[in-house]
């Protein structure tokens, strides 16, 4: 009954949180189209409100998927296809992907060292890196520096995800994988985060036996450290 009852709060919780974050946009896709109605807007003004209305837009479609596939890892009862998946390989894979969001922001990009093959969905562990090196790549200056460590650490893969950014500050580090939570609301929202990518890493980590936490390094910048259980030979 307890658990049913945490279960129900969550739930209310996660669609009022959902809704919050669906009004932004909708309310700045309403104002620029109302604006749009004036028949003696000057063209300048025009393209502006056009441009926010798409760019708003957009952010709705990203936060719908990353709602769709949060609900779809946490709700899905089918067990995933599980294969030996190795990490480094995914980790380049990721990085070739995503070369022209890093180029944009002038990105300096490597992996470094090598961890043992874990069992898992590679789809799913793609998603993993792919999300921590675009949020990486959100909070580095322009020219600055990501790189993925791979290693064993007893019986885990370990996967470390390291930026010279400026860091999380003073925030509880778990915070950080909880829905659409943002250390700073208006800088995630203008370079695009929907808020839910660290949660979407959190569970599928979990979901292969895993874990991630965060620390803020020494030299300044952030990282994100994925233990998973490694294929015993």
């Amino acid at each position: 009954q307890k658990d049913l009852a945490l279960r129900e709060h969550r739930q209310a919780a996660f669609v009022s949180d959902v809704a919050h974050e669906l009004r932004t946009p909708l309310t700045a896709i309403r104002g620029n189209a109302d604006m749009l109605l004036d028949p003696d807007l000057p063209p300048d003004l025009h393209d502006r409100f056009v441009s926010t209305i798409v760019t708003e837009s957009e952010r709705l479609t990203r936060l719908t998927n990353d709602l769709l596939t949060l609900q779809r890892i946490e709700n899905d009862t089918t067990p995933p296809e599980l294969s030996r998946v190795n990490l480094s390989a995914i980790c380049h894979e990721v990085l070739d992907m995503l070369r022209p969001i890093l180029d944009e922001r002038q990105a300096h990009t490597q992996v470094v060292g090598d961890a043992p093959d874990v069992l898992g969905n590679r789809d799913r562990l793609k998603q993993v890196v792919s999300n921590l090196v675009e949020n990486a790549s959100r909070f580095i200056e322009p020219g600055g520096h990501i790189t993925i460590e791979l290693f064993g650490l007893r019986g885990n893969s370990v996967m470390a995800v390291k930026d010279d950014g400026c860091g999380f500050g003073d925030v509880e580090p778990s915070l950080l994988f909880d829905r659409f939570y943002r250390t700073d609301a208006s800088r995630s929202r203008g370079t695009g985060g929907t808020g839910l990518g660290l949660a979407i890493v959190k569970s599928i980590v979990q979901a292969h036996d895993g874990t991630v936490e965060a620390v803020n390094l020494p030299e300044g910048g952030a990282c994100f450290i994925v233990a998973i259980p490694s294929v015993m030979e």
